[in-house]
């Protein structure tokens, strides 16, 4: 048996799986500058790693190579940021000395973190007595260095901010949207938690369809008054669509063009995770700035496929490239669904996932009259019959993307020569 947890290698660095852990329950660092002076670069590389990290994207950070004379020099003619990251191999006594005379050219606002080389409780003592923030002992990792930002910026009495899960299909039409919806409410009914859905295909969305709702606001008000979002206007915005889920519809008309920014729905879904503990976004199947932006950035991703040859190609693709933008997370979950359409062609799970290196979090066979019913009727998948097995599975993705629990599946041996068929076809 192999449990569904990531038993996948991560590509695009060395983080192993208790790092990314630690890094899954850090929370995002508030917008800061921060500027490190590192002696080595075995001190240099994890700063750099971790200013790509995605929790520090709104952190603006510079590394200089040289260490504390080196800031002394440049502090002297250069205002100092909120961090500065020192890097010494300076023995204790010569290491007060230099902190002692960078202190002058500092702004009392800023703080300061040491790395050092020496593991002495009473140099550690002096330091945090003197008003460093903290002494770590080299070598670090990166995911050392996020989580001694995190520890000083993030105010721990702070209310905790939810876990975002975007949802996206390998193509259109695989029902992404569907998953999305029905496990979003299956989260809300199973745990009682607040759960906010934002649909953010505002041409086409179907989530007003799927939950049998008509707002007159949504999710566009939101998006083209970014100034305007707060957890108040944000509430007014939300459709109450079950006891603890909420719904941020789009318009779904084609009265203007919908062209965003890249960071266009930051604002948005900050304040929504600051008002729920959960936020589900329907991602739709494109690839812009701003759908590449809420990938990178979101807790989770959730990649729909159908058992196909174009579906694993984009699978494919979608998996490598948020491998190479997420290094320091787990890679994409990927569901599966649409499986066993009569009468048509398609790969086996095993075949399809081998060559992504994920296994699929869920295989859902194709049950046109259960899927027909509750679109049709604006109801989720629970309400029609909550005895299906479908059901069953979408309740068990629940339990995963909350970390309530894991699914197992057993692998089974062999391989099509599917990246062969790729290839050719590219030809």
């Amino acid at each position: 048996m192999s449990n569904l947890a990531y038993d996948a290698p991560v590509d695009g660095g060395d983080t192993s799986q208790q790092d990314i852990a630690a890094m899954q329950a850090l929370r995002p660092v508030p917008r800061i500058s921060i500027q490190a002076f590192c002696e080595t670069e075995g001190v240099a590389s994890p700063v750099r790693l971790a200013g790509d990290d995605r929790r520090m994207a709104k952190a603006h950070l510079k590394v200089h190579m040289g260490g504390i004379a080196t800031a002394i020099e440049f502090y002297q003619s250069a205002p100092t940021p909120n961090l500065i990251l020192l890097e010494s191999r300076s023995e204790p006594k010569q290491l007060l000395e230099q902190l002692a005379h960078l202190s002058e050219y500092c702004d009392p606002s800023s703080k300061v973190v040491v790395i050092g080389h020496y593991n002495d409780v009473g140099l550690y003592r002096e330091l945090i007595r003197s008003g460093i923030s903290e002494y770590v002992i080299a070598p670090v990792s990166m995911t050392d260095i996020v989580s001694v930002v995190s520890s000083i910026f993030v105010d721990p009495e702070a209310e905790p901010i939810g876990r975002s899960i975007a949802f996206i299909g390998a193509k259109g039409g695989v029902g992404s949207s569907t998953i999305a919806h029905n496990v979003a409410w299956a989260m809300s009914s199973l745990f009682k938690s607040e759960v906010v859905v934002a649909d953010l295909d505002l041409a086409f969305g179907t989530a007003n369809i799927n939950f049998d709702q008509d707002p007159a606001q949504g999710i566009a008000e939101a998006v083209f008054s970014p100034e305007r979002v707060d957890e108040v206007y944000l509430d007014r915005l939300l459709a109450q669509c079950a006891e603890h889920l909420s719904l941020l519809a789009a318009p779904s008309t084609l009265e203007r063009v919908y062209d965003f920014d890249p960071d266009a729905f930051s604002q948005l879904i900050d304040t929504a995770q600051r008002s729920a503990p959960l936020l589900v976004l329907d991602v739709p199947h494109i690839w812009s700035g701003w759908s590449k932006s809420i990938l990178v950035k979101a807790d989770e991703v959730v990649i729909t496929a159908t058992p196909e040859l174009a579906n694993l190609r984009n699978t494919k693709n979608m998996v490598d490239m948020l491998k190479r933008l997420r290094p320091n997370d787990p890679p994409p979950r990927l569901v599966i669904n649409q499986a066993g359409v009569p009468k048509r062609p398609e790969i086996g799970p095993t075949d399809f996932s081998e060559p992504l290196g994920i296994t699929p979090m869920a295989v859902i066979q194709f049950e046109p009259l259960l899927f027909g019913n509750a679109a049709n009727n604006g109801r989720m998948l629970g309400e029609m019959d909550a005895k299906s097995p479908i059901v069953g599975i979408i309740d068990e993705i629940a339990h995963v993307l909350t970390g309530r629990s894991e699914i197992k599946i057993k692998k089974k041996a062999g391989l099509g020569s599917l990246l062969g068929k790729l290839s050719r076809n590219k030809k």
